[in-house]
Order: structure tokens, then C-alpha cells, then sequence
């Protein structure tokens, strides 16, 4: 099937899909990320370690939570 071309391929048994209610917009989406070296305050550093994995996504989404609180909805986020 891998070696046919798609208008020799039969798909009138499959049905349409019409109801997008349960479609999640952006959900393979993948911001850039840019490493950089930031200095946090051991305390803060060792609260979200405790926190268990993915700490720096937590500090990100933290982050991301306050500019957006103080400065409205982030441009990557808007033009999803």
C-alpha cells in the first residue's frame, strides 16, 4: 500500500470526520526553546527540584504565567 500512489488508494470505507469538539488546537505545537545560563536563588532552584522531574518546564511555565499576568498574552501564544 506504502508503494501505491494516493489516487489508487480506496477510501470511501473510511468515514468522514465532521465533529472537530474534541480537537486540541496547538497540541503538537513545539515553542522554540534557547538555552541560557540564569541565576536562581538556591531556595527556589531547590523548591522546584523537590517538586520532582521537569523542573525546568515548571520554572518555564511559571515564568511564562507571570509575564502573561503582566503583560497580556504572548505573541507565539496569540498566533496559534
Amino acid at each position: 500500500m506504502a508503494q501505491l500512489p494516493d489516487e489508487q488508494i480506496d477510501t470511501c470505507d473510511i468515514p468522514k470526520v465532521t465533529d472537530s469538539s474534541g480537537s486540541i488546537r496547538g497540541r503538537f505545537f513545539r515553542p522554540v526553546k534557547k538555552q541560557v545560563t540564569l541565576r536562581i536563588e538556591a531556595d527556589v532552584l531547590e523548591w522546584f527540584r523537590a517538586q520532582g522531574g521537569k523542573y525546568q518546564s515548571r520554572i518555564n511555565a511559571a515564568l511564562r504565567e507571570c509575564v502573561e499576568k503582566h503583560y497580556g498574552q504572548m505573541r507565539e501564544k496569540r498566533d496559534l
